[in-house]
């Protein structure tokens, strides 16, 4: 018996800590063809086009919703409070899940994450809220 394929993302998320940390998951590829390998279909309610111009960056924040973050072109670094970062190109793909704890009260030294555009060109990306 063969193994399923699968794909690897990366997830931000908030940990029992209160703080964002990025981990790595493994995506079955259970449907489609051996040509062309699918995710099961996956609900999504809507979905946000966004671009940020050469020199932006946000400040601390948490993700709104659970979502799919896709870059669409240039490239995105997203910074944690740790001090580490990861830089997504185009072509690029994470599950960005790094809420407010419930009940928490957002504090910009603790909890969230920052973003911002890299490189000389503007950065488009497609938002899919789950």
């Amino acid at each position: 018996m063969t193994n399923p394929a699968k794909l690897t993302t990366v997830i931000l998320f908030t940990d029992t800590d209160g703080r964002a940390r990025f981990r790595e998951e493994s995506l079955a590829l259970t449907e489609g063809t051996p040509q062309a390998m699918l995710s099961p279909l996956r609900p999504s309610s809507g979905y946000q086009l966004r671009q940020s111009p050469v020199g932006f960056r946000s400040q601390f924040h948490c993700t709104g919703a659970t979502q799919w973050l896709f870059v669409l072109q240039g490239q995105m670094e997203i910074g944690l409070q740790d001090g580490s970062s990861r830089i997504f190109k185009a072509g690029d793909f994470f599950y960005s899940a790094d809420t407010l704890p419930e009940g928490a009260v957002f504090d910009p030294a603790l909890h969230g994450h920052w973003s911002r555009q890299v490189g000389d060109e503007p950065l488009v990306t497609l938002f899919v809220k789950d």
